[in-house]
């Protein structure tokens, strides 16, 4: 066949992806195995019913026909309204993109803020997606490490010192995936003076907005951000809809604007019948506060039943739906570690290196599990680095 492009063959590199883990875990699992999954973050609970059943009468009502390219109206304006909320600045609807999903907007961030050849900036540890979506769109990019001492909050200097003649754009996180770290008011004023001086796009991936265990803040509401901003947001972890696929992109208008022709040759609009759903689930705010209980609850129940295992230190993990747990005192390779948990105590977790360098040494809890589970993967975990002989209870 012809050679296919470099832009498809360049998005995900040849050799292994830090995922085999999780792969090798779920087909042992579903083979029968008692494998507690704790690798991927997607929730064990459905969509709230209040939600299916309005895509239910709306698929019945004839509403599967095209809609308009950057969304319902009526769906821009709720989206709108929570963008206020989530980001502290008055939104319109003329600001809003809606995205079959988050990555959909992600993606529509990177393409509407680089050209082929230009350099952005990647604060890690990051969204597995995050190089791929560079690679898409033919831009390079610099990883700039957050460390976990820090409580892998971003390092302002290496940030500086990574800019390069032609970087035009800086890529973040908070609450973050997958160390659950939320970035202080600190860290976000220091990166908005970066973008400030170096004239940058700031792409903000705030989809965990709603998970956050303490104050959420937007880098959009800080000092001459607003217009330099693009906030990738999404319904599927706020409102339990992971497969539902709504996202959208919250930026200045004229950019907006430009970015409908995107969606125009991309997505070509979204389903009628999940727009009108994903309405009633805004305006209603179906789910939001009992998801966010929910992992909070989750969260304090696991790092509660870790307690005293000497050689773990939990890091970031105060936002999100995971935990990081530092384990290099216990063994330096967290990929060796993880395959260990596995095969030994039928706990699959996801090696830190999988995320970018800035998490090795670590592994990546996620919370999507019942708490007895988690206790239970805890309970494991536990008795696993006893047998490693480096507990000393």
């Amino acid at each position: 066949m012809p050679y296919p492009s470099s832009r498809i063959s360049g998005i995900t590199p040849s050799g292994k992806d830090g995922w085999e883990v999780h792969f090798e875990a779920m087909t042992r699992k579903q083979a029968g195995e008692d494998i507690i999954m704790l690798s991927v973050g997607d929730h064990d609970f459905d969509t709230p019913s209040e939600t299916v059943e309005a895509a239910v009468k709306y698929v019945r009502g004839g509403y599967h026909h095209y809609t308009q390219l950057p969304g319902l109206p009526r769906l821009r304006e709720a989206m709108a309204k929570l963008s206020t909320r989530c980001t502290g600045v008055a939104t319109s609807a003329a600001e809003i993109l809606a995205t079959p999903g988050g990555q959909a907007a992600l993606f529509a961030a990177v393409q509407a803020a680089l050209d082929p050849g230009q350099h952005a900036i990647v604060v890690a540890p990051y969204y597995a997606t995050y190089p791929g979506t560079f690679r898409a769109a033919g831009a390079g990019f610099t990883v700039v490490e957050a460390h976990a001492e820090d409580g892998f909050q971003p390092d302002p200097a290496a940030i500086e010192k990574a800019i390069q003649p032609n970087t035009r754009a800086m890529l973040i996180n908070s609450p973050n995936n997958p160390t659950g770290a939320v970035y202080t008011r600190k860290s976000l004023e220091a990166i908005a003076g970066i973008c400030r001086r170096h004239d940058l796009w700031l792409l903000a991936d705030e989809v965990y907005w709603t998970i956050a265990h303490g104050e959420h803040i937007s880098p959009r509401s800080l000092p001459g951000m607003a217009e330099r901003t693009l906030v990738i947001n999404s319904m599927s972890k706020s409102h339990g809809m992971t497969g539902w696929r709504i996202g959208w992109l919250t930026g200045p208008e004229p950019m907006i604007s430009l970015l409908i022709s995107l969606n125009l040759v991309s997505t070509y609009g979204l389903p009628d019948f999940v727009s009108r759903a994903a309405i009633e689930a805004l305006e209603n705010d179906w789910g939001v506060e009992e998801i966010a209980r929910i992992y909070d609850t989750r969260r304090l129940a696991f790092l509660d039943a870790i307690r005293g295992i000497n050689g773990i230190t939990v890091r970031g993990s105060e936002g999100g739906m995971y935990v990081m747990l530092d384990i290099r005192a216990v063994e330096p390779d967290d990929e060796a570690f993880a395959w260990g948990l596995l095969n030994a105590e039928k706990v699959a977790v996801m090696p830190g290196s999988s995320f970018g360098d800035a998490a090795a040494g670590c592994i990546r809890i996620s919370l999507c599990q019942p708490e007895d589970v988690l206790r239970e993967a805890a309970a494991r975990l536990k008795r696993h680095i006893v047998d490693l002989g480096q507990d000393s209870m």
